[in-house]
């Protein structure tokens, strides 16, 4: 009999033992599950323009964001050789495009001529010469595209000018004063090459420091927003606004 106490007396203490490791480990569980996952962390953190995607994507994560964020060193770095060489040619050597595009021409033609003619005496096969034909397909997209982009821009300007928003009729006016002044200072082609070695260089450096770089941000925005706010509550509230709705005709 005393053996056979000891024997449940053991078993209840094995399952005491074994509730309270059951217990703690549902209640460290619990408390893992209360703590913010990492994800939900860094969806909280501040994104420049308060993107919720990589900049990859933000780009068009296709062949242009590649190049952009050089995932393809030699693609990317021909890009920027062309254009610093058009660069060079149009504004330092003040070439003009049609004489370019007529020198090639006649640097072609006169090479093909030439190889075409003289496979004849050297026993040599004749250059192929490739149909170039342009497609109609591309063509019609992009010119749906850009038929799309030019008719929101249209819709755009045309919100701005009937006064219903000082905020964007002030940061549009803002902009093409920057642009005009921007201009004036360069022509057209210096500033394309500005922008386009500004989209190389920007992108994947942002990638690299984005998490030291968003943080400054947030704070120059965080200012920002209050100048603006004490700008609105001094000038811009005082104002008279424009129509909310435009009457009905009748």
């Amino acid at each position: 009999m005393a053996e056979h106490e000891e024997k449940k007396h053991e078993e209840s203490l094995m399952d005491r033992i074994a509730e309270k490791i059951q217990a703690h480990d549902s209640s460290s569980s619990d408390s893992d599950n209360d703590k913010p996952s990492e994800s939900s962390i860094k969806a909280k953190v501040f994104r420049l323009f308060g993107r919720e995607k990589p900049v990859h994507h933000v780009l068009g994560g296709g062949k242009p964001a590649d190049i952009f964020l050089w995932r393809n060193k030699k693609i990317s770095a021909g890009a920027l050789g062309v254009a610093t060489v058009i660069w060079i040619l149009f504004e330092m050597l003040e070439y003009h495009l049609l004489t370019l595009v007529c020198h090639l021409l006649i640097l072609a033609l006169a090479l093909l001529f030439l190889w075409s003619n003289a496979a004849t005496f050297i026993n040599k096969s004749p250059p192929r010469i490739p149909e170039v034909q342009i497609p109609k397909d591309p063509v019609m997209e992009f010119a749906q595209a850009l038929r799309f982009e030019i008719n929101r821009a249209f819709a755009v300007l045309r919100d701005i000018a009937s006064g219903r928003d000082l905020k964007k009729f002030l940061s549009v006016i803002a902009g093409l004063w920057v642009l005009s002044i921007v201009g004036s200072w360069c022509n057209f082609l210096t500033l394309f090459y500005i922008v386009f070695v500004l989209l190389h260089t920007v992108p994947v450096l942002y990638e690299k420091y984005e998490d030291k770089v968003d943080p400054f941000t947030e704070k120059a925005m965080h200012e920002i927003k209050k100048q603006y706010a004490v700008f609105d509550a001094k000038v811009l509230s005082k104002i008279p606004r424009g129509p909310l709705k435009e009457k009905k005709k009748d």
